[in-house]
């Protein structure tokens, strides 16, 4: 089982006497994985010599904060599309044959 600390607070007023206002709740989440990955994950987690459940909260973070991210990417890149702020097919082709040939030309190694 995982323990996760959520950043919501809980404002239901009942639980005023057990719920410390302000601060996050702590909740479990139990995640099953086939015999595989789970056989990875230990493996990994002895190579590094780490817990192999904090190396998974590692993973799921690191997967999440990606996930945001890819995310707003997507959505400049919609809003750029809105304002019109796009290239044609052949100003592609043109940026990409100039970093090419920078990229490729002697003496840029």
């Amino acid at each position: 089982m995982i323990l996760f600390s959520s950043s919501t607070t809980d404002e239901n007023k009942s639980n005023r006497l057990t719920q410390r206002p302000g601060l996050p709740k702590l909740y479990c989440m139990e995640i099953h994985l086939n015999p595989d990955l789970q056989a990875k994950l230990a493996h990994l987690a002895a190579e590094r010599g780490r817990d192999a459940e904090l190396l998974a909260i590692e993973a799921i973070e690191r997967f999440v904060d990606y996930d945001e991210w890819f995310i707003r990417e997507v959505e400049k890149g919609l809003a750029q599309i809105e304002r019109g702020e796009v290239l044609t097919h052949e100003e592609v082709g043109v940026r990409i044959e100039r970093l090419l040939s920078e990229h490729l030309s002697p003496g840029s190694h």
